[in-house]
């Protein structure tokens, strides 16, 4: 075996993503783009009613048509084991949920033929009364025991009741959010093929091991029967987080056929069946004493899930880490509606949940008349407030300081609306932001190959935030070898077992496998190891692990048009060691954008008659686009915590969401004097709120 050249520095350098000249080329293939010989489309049929049950289908005109090889109702579809999510139970009863649940699937030799025989299958349906509204005081609210199987729903920690009634100052407000949807670039897709009793699947997912998990479970297999390749993913934000539709329905039309299956989702079906973050609505009580310190913080929390699976929103849980009270109490009431299942979306809990805290916050501070940053410091917890636990560390005073100083905070006029440029009223605004740090166990091979280059395997996924390069980089650090000596595979159920991307804890939970097998690889002088850091993380010791964040943001408000426009906006994180320049200031700013989006243009609405949302695609709903983001600042601080992993890395994925639409509101309301607690802040709701400010 060669001698390793030692490199210093590949570890926290910007290096370029290694899949960019196959993204920009073309060559980089992704789950719709694997066409296998032979290879069918199929096209799926969404129910257009509320509720009820199918009573009819005529597939008559459909299979008349030239191409046409099959349609698979509840009646002919393969029979599947019931899975623990029950929205990939397709096909395999009557009933009808929600409206735009999948009711056939149209099976054709072409996508245009497969696309035309879905719009000729009449269905005919027993409709049920629907109920798709989410109110305060809904009937069905009900108190989940545990949240997605992880946080309970409630908790309380002191006396919130007496905390709250000896504080000297108090706020009781409630804030809005309607629901949201993901939209990734790469619609949800998948390309199945059946090979003597062997599955193969490409599919466009968050992570391929759980996909294989579930098929292998719904077709009685063994999981060395399936395996599911996600090379390449063009984004997810939570969204492919799970297995989803398309790679039940390709399997179960290529087992059906017995030709490869094709199936993309079109982006008007996407509202339906892949998920959403649940409407809020978020009451927060703060009480608190004259020099500002918390008292008491109660934050409840009012969402939907659907009738099918129980998902919640956990918009509480940041409230049980931020800031220390005397007595603090978070709770979650659901109700389950006939609405598509709600599911993870980018930063899930964290990015709704802050906005309300963080508005309060500054709603406080305007009552104590004091400063915003000043609050924020003087609230810092020495320990997680809901388990007691010690921090590993805790960067956010740090963040709240160089924040402030990059922004030029001092400069800022706490007067509201005292600032104007012709029709465009002026202010500043910021926000803290917190997300958990968490870590999977993770498994990975290192192989020396003889001529002083190393190949890694682990099943991790690149959704787009350069997972490949950076395991690359802390697979050459800890040979001690330069960048180009790595080649490195993800992305298959093949490759040694991974957890999924997702929760911000992919390269924290990945690259400790790597480092591990490649450090014990380099030690050993071996040629091939594999590891398992199942004990190792088992084994971490009892500190609260959190990233920290502060955003600063300028707006413009115009008081004609009610048109909101973010000026200048700046982030300042501590999450731990970067382990790449350029991947984690696009993480970043890619987070801060989408906040932007949560706060000014993103919403979806419930048509009450239809029971549908009435934003099926992205002319209804907006997305930033390149005028509605400005120059984005982003800074980190050198965090180092010997709490997490070998690494050192937090996870940055999400954090850049959280704390933006509270510090974007809570500008508005510093230009303009008018506090608004419903997101998106559009220019119809700005205008009219002006407009009845002015009257």
């Amino acid at each position: 075996m060669a001698a390793p050249k030692t490199t210093e520095g590949v570890l926290g350098t910007a290096a370029p993503r290694r899949e960019g000249r196959a993204k920009v080329t073309g060559t980089a293939r992704y789950a719709a783009e694997h066409t296998p010989p032979a290879c069918a489309y199929a096209w799926p049929v969404a129910a257009s009613v509320a509720r009820g049950r199918v009573s009819a289908v005529d597939d008559s005109a459909a299979l008349a048509l030239p191409g046409a090889l099959a349609v698979l109702t509840h009646e002919n579809a393969p029979r599947l084991g019931e899975p623990e999510d029950a929205t990939l139970h397709l096909l395999q009863s009557p009933r009808v949920p929600h409206r735009g649940w999948y009711v056939a699937l149209a099976v054709a030799e072409t996508l245009e033929t497969a696309r035309e025989m879905a719009r000729t299958v009449r269905v005919t349906y027993d409709e049920e009364p629907h109920d798709v509204v989410l109110e305060p005081g809904h009937p069905r609210l009900y108190h989940p025991e545990w949240a997605n199987g992880g946080n309970p729903g409630d908790r309380e920690t002191g006396d919130f009741d007496r905390a709250w009634e000896a504080a000297p100052h108090r706020i009781d407000v409630t804030y809005t959010l309607s629901p949201l949807h993901n939209h990734p670039m790469e619609p949800h897709s998948a390309t199945a093929v059946w090979e003597g009793g062997h599955l193969t699947a490409y599919d466009s997912s968050q992570g391929a091991t759980p996909v294989a998990e579930l098929l292998a479970h719904m077709y009685g297999l063994d999981q060395r029967q399936v395996t599911v390749v996600a090379e390449h993913v063009g984004g997810g934000f939570g969204s492919k987080g799970t297995p989803r539709a398309p790679v039940v329905l390709a399997s179960m039309a290529a087992r059906h056929t017995g030709r490869p299956v094709k199936v993309a989702l079109p982006r008007r079906h996407l509202p339906f069946v892949v998920g959403h973050r649940a409407p809020t609505i978020q009451r927060m009580r703060l009480g608190a004493r004259d020099d500002g310190t918390l008292t008491a913080l109660h934050h409840d929390v009012v969402t939907h899930t659907s009738t099918v699976t129980e998902f919640v929103e956990q918009a509480a849980v940041p409230s049980r880490v931020m800031y220390g009270a005397e007595g603090l109490r978070t709770g979650h009431r659901v109700a389950a509606l006939d609405v598509p299942s709600p599911s993870w979306m980018r930063a899930p809990g964290e990015a709704p949940g802050m906005y309300a805290l963080e508005c309060a916050m500054d709603e406080l501070a305007c009552t104590l008349e004091m400063d915003p940053v000043e609050l924020r410091l003087r609230n810092i917890p020495d320990r997680e407030p809901d388990s007691g636990k010690p921090f590993s560390s805790h960067g956010l005073a740090a963040c709240l300081r160089e924040g402030a100083r990059r922004f030029g905070w001092e400069r800022r006029d706490p007067r509201p609306a005292t600032r104007r440029e012709g029709d465009l009223l002026l202010g500043t605004g910021m926000a803290s932001a917190t997300y958990p740090v968490l870590v999977a166990p993770s498994t990975a091979s290192a192989q020396a190959q003889g001529d002083g280059t190393y190949h890694v395997r682990i099943n991790a996924t690149d959704i787009g935030t350069g997972a490949r390069t950076v395991l690359a980089q802390v697979a050459a650090d800890a040979l001690g070898v330069g960048l180009d000596a790595v080649r490195i595979d993800v992305g298959s159920s093949d490759l040694p077992h991974a957890p999924l991307a997702g929760g911000s804890s992919g390269t924290a939970s990945w690259g400790w496998a790597v480092h591990k097998a490649c450090r014990e690889l380099r030690e050993s002088g071996g040629t091939v190891v594999t590891v398992d850091t199942t004990p190792d993380v088992e084994a971490q010791q009892e500190y609260a692990r959190h990233a920290f964040g502060a955003v600063f943001v300028e707006v413009g408000v115009d008081v004609v048009t009610g048109e909101v426009r973010v000026r200048r906006m700046l982030g300042v994180y501590a999450t731990g060691r970067i382990l790449n320049a350029r991947t984690a200031r696009s993480q970043f700013v890619g987070g801060m954008t989408m906040g932007l989006g949560m706060a000014l243009t993103e919403h979806s609405s419930m048509d009450a008659a239809l029971g549908g949302f009435v934003e099926k695609d992205l002319a209804g709903y907006h997305v930033p686009a390149n005028l509605d983001v400005p120059d984005i600042d982003v800074h980190w601080i050198e965090e180092h915590d010997p709490h997490l992993n070998p690494v050192g890395g937090k996870g940055i994925g999400e954090i850049g969401i959280v704390g933006t639409p509270a510090a974007i509101a809570n500008a508005v309301h510093h230009a303009t004097g008018r506090r608004l607690r419903e997101l998106p802040l559009t220019p119809d709701r700005v205008g009219q709120d002006l407009a009845g400010a002015a009257g």
